[in-house]
């Protein structure tokens, strides 16, 4: 059964990890983030935020997803990497609703189902990380 609790555990943290990661990795390497901005942000929110807000969101986002999916794939300050992740969703959230008040869900609703029972499972249990690791190699 510990077995089976930290595999569960390392493939709710690499799916969630990969998925960020790669969005993240699109948007600041494919992309460019201020291609990203332009496309995405820049008209959407015009009339709705000031520019250097969502200049800033997108760029937040945008590191955010790719250096915490990068953390979170390798385990490595996996609560920390967690909090920045949670703090996307809620601005994607916000800023998403502001745009269109009916909008599909979907990709925010699989993200944060992958990550509220990594906030809520034991640190213990995720036995596969580069954090548990060095925990180990200081005792």
């Amino acid at each position: 059964m510990e077995r089976n609790r930290s595999i569960a555990i390392l493939t709710l943290r690499l799916l969630l990890g990969f998925i960020f990661f790669m969005q993240g990795f699109g948007k600041v390497f494919k992309f460019g983030v201020s291609n990203v901005y332009n496309n995405f942000f820049k008209e959407a929110y015009a009339d709705l935020l000031p520019e250097f807000l969502t200049q800033a969101t997108a760029y937040y986002t945008s590191y955010v997803e790719l250096i915490a999916g990068f953390l979170l794939i390798l385990g490595i300050k996996r609560d920390w990497a967690l909090y920045a992740l949670a703090s996307v969703l809620v601005i994607v959230s916000f800023g998403h609703g502001l745009s269109e008040p009916i909008w599909d869900t979907s990709h925010v609703m699989a993200r944060t189902l992958l990550l509220i029972p990594l906030l809520l499972l034991p640190k213990e249990w995720d036995r596969f990380s580069v954090d548990r690791w060095l925990r180990q190699s200081k005792s």
